[in-house]
């Protein structure tokens, strides 16, 4: 029977531990009784420098729970690298690894799909949401925004997916090799290939606490996954800028013309809007060329993406 690793990062969620360890506990067990997964399975929680009783409470579970392990970053590496140490510490010890969040909203009835497919041959398998009426109707119409204007890009994603996957052990062993410092996980793992899969699940309300998700880091992790993976920001740039000099060619002519009739008051609306129009455009591509360029900064320091303090893995 496979043994699986259930990578769970966690950032201040001490509100939710407890009910969580309850039903993986509970689902595992029930897998293992079934047949379907090894009863040296295990829930590894990876503590992202929670400010709250989260790792203490880890610590508490994988004394009392044999199939709780844990995990305890040295300082807040952000959801996705947290996400990645678990993975890497988990490739070593387990035949496939299933990440999912600390509030369960991801369905873990679903389980039982993904080790099925597992099972079949399939060494990725995405959980795709079948529906976002539990969204807000701006995080909706957002999120599916964003879905399209990576899909225009030419960025290779599963459409509403989010980091409910099940990746094997050769597909591990693949994502070691991603060595970049900004991460963006629902991008790279397409990049890995091998024969992978669907399963399509309901997302649950949130049971407690609150989501660690504000709409800042999700604006930043919509940011990478643009920059990451897509150079088309900087080519629309240049479009941008031969459009404005042919309509600049345009109203030299106008200007002249103007000048000519001896006819040049009525111009000043023009003018001016013509200079807030392209000075704000400026700013704008300058930011965007300034994003790349501090992707660039980062990647070439090379620091690490994530530091571990302790690990608790208690056998049997």
């Amino acid at each position: 029977m496979s043994k699986i690793f259930f990578v769970i990062p966690c950032y201040n969620e001490e509100a939710v531990l407890a009910e969580t360890v309850k039903q993986l506990t509970d689902k595992i067990g029930s897998m293992v009784s079934e047949g379907k997964i090894s009863k040296e399975s295990k829930i590894l929680f990876v503590d992202d420098g929670s400010k709250d009783k989260t790792w203490k409470m880890i610590e508490k579970y994988n004394e009392e729970n044999p199939y709780v392990s844990g995990l305890k970053l040295a300082h807040n590496a952000g959801h996705q690298n947290a996400l990645l140490a678990g993975l890497m510490k988990a490739k070593d010890l387990c035949d496939a690894a299933i990440s999912l969040d600390a509030d369960l909203q991801d369905d873990i009835d679903s389980l039982d799909q993904f080790i099925d497919k597992f099972h079949e041959g399939c060494q990725v398998v995405y959980g795709v949401r079948d529906s976002r009426e539990t969204d807000t109707a701006f995080k909706r119409g957002t999120a599916q925004g964003y879905y399209k204007i990576l899909s225009f890009l030419g960025v290779d994603i599963v459409y509403n997916h989010a980091d409910y996957r099940l990746m094997g052990k050769p597909a591990l062993e693949a994502l070691a090799e991603f060595k970049e410092v900004n991460l963006f996980l629902r991008g790279i793992v397409p990049l890995i290939g091998f024969k992978s899969d669907y399963v399509y699940y309901s997302r649950n309300e949130r049971f407690a606490g609150e989501s660690k998700y504000p709409v800042k880091k999700m604006m930043k992790l919509a940011f990478d996954g643009i920059t990451s993976f897509s150079v088309k920001p900087l080519k629309t740039i240049s479009h941008v800028g031969i459009i404005i000099s042919l309509l600049s060619i345009v109203g030299l002519v106008y200007v002249l013309i103007s000048y000519l009739m001896s006819d040049t008051v009525h111009g000043w609306t023009a003018i001016m809007g013509s200079i807030w129009l392209l000075g704000g455009l400026q700013l704008l591509c300058i930011g965007v060329v300034g994003g790349y360029i501090g992707k660039i900064y980062s990647e070439v320091k090379a620091r690490p993406r994530y530091i571990i303090e302790s690990f608790v893995n208690k056998e049997g």
